[in-house]
């Protein structure tokens, strides 16, 4: 973004007044130019709170012994691995992955919302390609001994 011009310009209030040489001809990446400036503001109204957790504790649900963490193998696309406290809603979160997200409590108490929601299974298999296991013992106990297991031993 640029700094807003003042009153008496003409032809746009936020632009550069030079924005380069006659050569090259054309405008270089580095000259500011007018447009939008920080982040967008989205509001969602009254998500389902599924779970609040640590990254690093493992679980399990009622339905679903197998104990495992809440990253999936391989980590979150364009994330990575979750190791701080986390809060798990219903349905999807508007904007990039890492963007940071208020949350405030609700002013209105829908009753279906506020009542305990019993998880049975969070998919924790990979969410790059198709993901088969839930976690790498789970892998490793339906492949068995890889070559790169034997190398790894090997090498010790």
């Amino acid at each position: 973004g640029t700094r807003i011009l003042p009153r008496k310009t003409r032809k746009g209030i936020r632009k550069v007044a030079c924005i380069g040489a006659w050569h090259p001809a054309g405008v270089l990446s580095t000259v500011p130019r007018a447009g939008q400036m920080g982040f967008h503001r989205r509001t969602m109204t009254n998500l389902q709170v599924y779970m609040i957790g640590n990254g690093h504790k493992e679980f399990n649900t009622e339905y679903d012994l197998t104990v495992k963490g809440i990253n999936p193998m391989g980590g979150f696309p364009h994330y990575g691995n979750i190791n701080n406290d986390f809060v798990m809603v219903k349905g999807s979160i508007m904007g990039p992955r890492k963007r940071v997200v208020v949350l405030r409590k609700s002013l209105s108490k829908e009753k279906p919302k506020l009542e305990n929601v019993i998880l049975k299974f969070v998919d924790t298999s990979s969410k790059i390609g198709h993901g088969r296991f839930q976690t790498s013992g789970e892998k490793k106990e339906f492949y068995g001994i890889l070559k790169k297991d034997v190398k790894a031993g090997g090498n010790e």
